[in-house]
């Protein structure tokens, strides 16, 4: 009877309506939300292909610049800091002194060997004119003993002559003795005569040799004077006292000396400001030393180190916005792509890493790309080295190349600050030089005479 009396037991039972139809609400929410989706995607395909795929975007880049380094090029003690951290320096700006008294020392010993020098030199211009006299006095003496030599000879001849003379009257007195014409007495007589008369000529005949051995010496006085004249021309010639070898060389003693006492003061080589100042008061430092370091904030640019596969579309020339965390979204710098590394991060490493050992795991690879930045955006709104940028390219414009293709500029970075240095070493130089040149009195008493 129970189970007759339920109407839902029997097999013919028919559904309600409300469940035949399903829930409408239910449908009409799942077909908006597929709507949302469909419509979600199709925007952000949209966005990529119009807007997102014409940029390029990083975060990790970071503003650089030149730091440049303070070093002396002479060692020494520190006696005065004239800049700290912070600090804003001008080109030519003394940074720090160093102890000068060795440098002038030493100047002061280079600049009397200087002294020493030209004179010596001086005296080896001297020496050609009184070598040449010497040779002219030695040739006087050689014409001397050749007429000499004649005069001798001629002598020599008379004497022999005498001795021809004395010789036949001897002979001729020595055939008449026996004869009893000519006394023994007359003989005795002409063997005397003959005998002074080969005397004579032997005499004479050592006047002759002693002659001709004076005009060999003369000879050889004469070849000697003038090959010292030849070896003291050899240093002289085709240069001046000015500029001799051996003048140049202490000269350039002079120059090294002068510049180690202006080298005492370190000053700033472009205009900046100044970071990790590490000398202190009374150290003694060496040469090459690195003291402080100058940034200027004014000549900064961006590396923005892009994945590789971000690096197909970006060209040099393209224009690039950028953020600095430090400013916020609120500020945007204009910059443009100078150039990209010559390779990833990776291949400058310290350590590169080696895949070829077999524990291979692949790491997407990042290039340095350098962006330029406006002068005048920098001056407004000043970055610092090293602060976190974004980086954003706008690659629509592919017509620029990948690389590089021209040279760089003369001087990327250059400094006038020593060439003053330099032409003060020239100076002293020339001063020393003229000091010992024996020039200036008589250019003194030129003009005393002149004023009289």
């Amino acid at each position: 009877m129970n189970a007759a009396s339920t109407p839902a037991a029997t097999p013919n039972a028919q559904p309600s309506p409300a469940s035949s139809g399903g829930n409408p609400k239910r449908k009409k929410a799942l077909t908006t939300v597929a709507a949302v989706v469909v419509l979600a995607g199709l925007s952000w395909a949209a966005y990529e292909w119009l807007v997102a795929s014409h940029y390029e975007t990083t975060d990790n880049a970071y503003v650089q610049g030149n730091v440049v380094q303070i070093t002396p090029q002479i060692g020494g003690t520190v006696m005065a800091i004239l800049a700290d951290d912070t600090d804003f320096v001008k080109a030519g700006q003394p940074l720090v002194k160093l102890d000068p008294a060795d440098a002038k020392l030493a100047l002061d010993q280079s600049e009397a060997a200087l002294a020493q020098t030209v004179r010596q030199v001086r005296t080896l211009y001297a020496n050609n004119g009184a070598l040449a006299a010497q040779i002219s006095l030695r040739e006087a003496d050689a014409i001397r003993a050749l007429s000499d030599v004649t005069r001798v000879q001629s002598d020599l001849a008379r004497t022999q002559g005498d001795v021809a003379r004395a010789t036949d009257d001897f002979n001729r007195r020595q055939s008449l003795v026996s004869t009893g014409a000519v006394s023994t007495e007359e003989l005795n007589h002409a063997q005397s005569v003959l005998n002074s008369a080969r005397n004579a000529a032997a005499a004479t005949q050592a006047q002759v040799n002693s002659a001709l051995a004076n005009v060999n010496a003369a000879k050889a006085g004469v070849q000697a004077a003038q090959e010292q004249l030849n070896s003291n021309q050899a240093m002289t010639d085709g240069t001046s006292v000015e500029n001799h070898p051996s003048v140049q060389a202490a000269a350039a003693k002079v120059r090294e000396a002068w510049l180690a006492t202006q080298r005492a003061a370190l000053p700033a080589p472009v205009d900046g400001f100044v970071a990790k100042r590490s000398v202190q008061l009374g150290q003694r430092v060496a040469a090459g030393t690195p003291m402080m370091a100058i940034i200027p904030l004014s000549q900064v640019w961006v590396d923005a180190n892009f994945k590789e596969v971000q690096l197909r579309n970006i060209r040099i020339g393209q224009p690039v916005k950028l953020t600095a965390d430090v400013y916020g979204k609120k500020v945007a710098y204009k910059g443009t792509v100078a150039g990209m590394g010559a390779g990833t991060g990776a291949a400058f490493a310290l350590l590169p890493a080696q895949n070829a050992t077999g524990n291979w795991i692949k790491v997407v690879q990042r290039v340095p790309v350098r962006i330029a930045l406006d002068k005048e955006e920098v001056a407004a709104n000043p970055l610092r080295v090293g602060l976190s940028m974004d980086a954003e390219v706008d690659i629509s414009k592919k017509d620029g190349k990948s690389l590089a293709d021209v040279s760089a500029p003369a001087h990327t970075a250059q400094t006038e600050v020593y060439s003053a240095i330099d032409a003060g070493a020239d100076a002293e130089v020339k001063r020393v030089i003229a000091a010992n040149l024996g020039r200036a009195p008589v250019m003194a008493k030129a003009s005393v005479r002149t004023k009289g």
